[in-house]
């Protein structure tokens, strides 16, 4: 089993300068930087949807990827909470009429 290489922030956002900015081909750079094309086209397409937050690591969220993160427990808490009182006015309903 080969182990996956990992390589720094910037040195992708190198990678990815050398085409943008500079005009290189994605083959030249990827021969010359010893990696897969097709890597580096991941890395282009991340830096153009993503912008600076490209390239965060792993595990690590974006802002609103860690919002709805948190609006989904929220959601999942106040579900709880309402399944909670329908069974509470269910007994009341039931014991005091």
């Amino acid at each position: 089993m080969t182990k996956r290489k990992l390589y720094t922030k910037e040195f992708k956002q190198g990678a990815v300068r050398l085409v943008t900015e500079q005009g290189r081909s994605q083959s030249d750079v990827a021969k010359n930087l010893g990696i897969a094309q097709v890597t580096l086209s991941r890395w282009i397409k991340a830096a153009k949807e993503e912008g600076k937050s490209a390239f965060r690591g792993n595990g690590k969220r974006t802002a609103d990827e860690q919002e709805i993160l948190e609006l989904r427990r929220r959601i999942k808490e106040l579900e709880q909470e309402r399944e909670i009182l329908k069974k509470a006015a269910t007994y009341f309903a039931r014991h005091l009429a």
